[in-house]
């Protein structure tokens, strides 16, 4: 077998464009029910523990999943395993909309979540179709789709849902969430083509655990692995608790945390199109990953000095800026340096740690808040993150140096 995957049939690099869409419409659907799921779960009459699962079910999945597709579709390609799993979300938002129980919500959305589960996949795609000089470009307008939806979704989750009537009130959001799955695996049927070959051998695809150790191992995952997992930690953390926060603060309510966070996306989708790719070509990943950082942590460690709702929002906005410059770099060197055969496992291992780090940021971070101080949140993300500076710049460092050694081999 060859050192790289079978290209002959491969999409041009626009067809990743196309994919972006398709994140796009699947974040809308995601975005316009998440909000909405406290309310969802107090239908029920649910306790808090069960509201809790119900949140947490999502994360627990995609922890689960993501390596799981990513692997099978470097064995069996990206196009099926897409299709698979759109369509399943959709089907399990569906569900959701004649839910009986919260329990039932809980496993409803435990299996939503690992049908979510295949980020690993879209970006294996786009390390397949895109060259790697331009690949935290392309990664970065995934990202901004991501965004542009999570900002548009809630806003239409508000529009539809009649929560006065009962869990019966949300069922008009959630057909609508399910029908842009459903539309999405349909349009991948009939439109995106195939971004690799086939690959049924045994070689080369260990199983997720030993892939762990492997992955953890290397010089230039290994430590993007554990940054993944930090500023995951650090960020949904805050993010958890950022309505409580505000509401000690300045007793904000619903409105202005919803005006609050559409602000950082807009400023993160910005960022993402117009600012990280060009700034990552022009001053490499390694160091636009680690300035990202930088900004994140020196914001969040900022917060609990802020005044007023505007000095909060701008450097909630700024933290969001840095990571937008950050974030795409990740996956770009992740899907450079990782075995062809083998990166949508790789990958979805990457992914994963960031969904165990939306279960465990949050734990700490309410932990903090209740029994230590209304701040503890920011200053224990502010501790997270401050590693992940030198890890950026020793990974940047290391993947440079096995650019060099590729470029070696090839000569020889």
């Amino acid at each position: 077998m060859s050192d790289t995957p079978p290209r002959g049939a491969t999409p041009p690099p626009w067809a990743a464009l196309s994919l972006i869409g398709i994140i796009f419409l699947n974040m809308l659907g995601f975005g316009i029910i998440v909000p909405l799921l406290p309310f969802y779960a107090k239908s029920f009459d649910a306790s808090p523990m069960e509201i809790a699962l119900i949140f947490s079910g999502f994360s627990i999945g995609t922890f689960f999943g993501e390596p799981f597709w990513g692997r099978l579709s470097d064995k069996y390609g990206r196009k099926p395993l897409l299709i698979m799993t759109i369509a399943a979300n959709g089907l399990c938002y569906l569900a959701l909309a004649f839910a009986p129980t919260a329990m039932a919500a809980f496993g409803i959305r435990l299996l939503g979540g690992l049908f979510s589960g295949n980020g690993s996949i879209i970006q294996g795609y786009i390390a397949d179709v895109t060259p790697p000089e331009r690949r935290t470009r392309t990664m970065s307008y995934m990202s901004a789709g991501w965004n542009v939806g999570l900002i548009v979704g809630p806003f239409m989750g508000g529009v539809f849902a009649r929560p006065s009537a009962g869990p019966i009130g949300f069922q008009l959001p959630l057909f609508i969430s399910a029908s842009f799955f459903l539309v999405s695996a349909v349009f991948i049927l009939l439109f995106i083509r195939e971004s690799r070959e086939r690959d049924l051998s045994n070689s080369h695809r260990p199983n997720r655990w030993a892939a762990t150790g492997e992955a953890a191992r290397h010089p230039v995952i290994g430590p993007l692995m554990l940054l993944t997992f930090l500023v995951g930690f650090a960020f949904t953390g805050i993010e958890s608790i950022f309505g409580l926060w505000t509401l000690a603060r300045y007793g904000w309510g619903p409105q202005e945390i919803g005006w609050a966070f559409a602000v950082v996306g807009v400023a993160s989708a910005i960022t993402q199109i117009f600012v990280t790719g060009p700034l990552s070509e022009r001053y490499g990943q390694g160091r636009m990953l680690a300035i990202g950082m930088g900004v994140t942590m020196l914001c969040m460690a900022l917060q609990p000095l802020s005044v007023n709702g505007p000095m909060t929002i701008a450097l909630l906005t700024l933290s969001a800026v840095g990571q937008s410059v950050a974030w795409p770099n990740v996956s770009a060197l992740i899907s450079e340096t990782a075995d062809p055969h083998r990166q949508g496992q790789i990958l979805g291992l990457n992914n994963a740690m960031g969904a165990l780090a939306r279960v465990v940021g949050p734990m700490f971070s309410n932990l903090g808040f209740a029994h230590v101080s209304i701040h503890a949140p920011y200053v224990l993300g502010a501790i997270a993150v401050a590693p992940t500076i030198l890890i950026a710049l020793a990974a940047g460092r290391r993947a440079q140096a096995w650019r060099r050694d590729q470029t070696a081999q090839v000569i020889e």
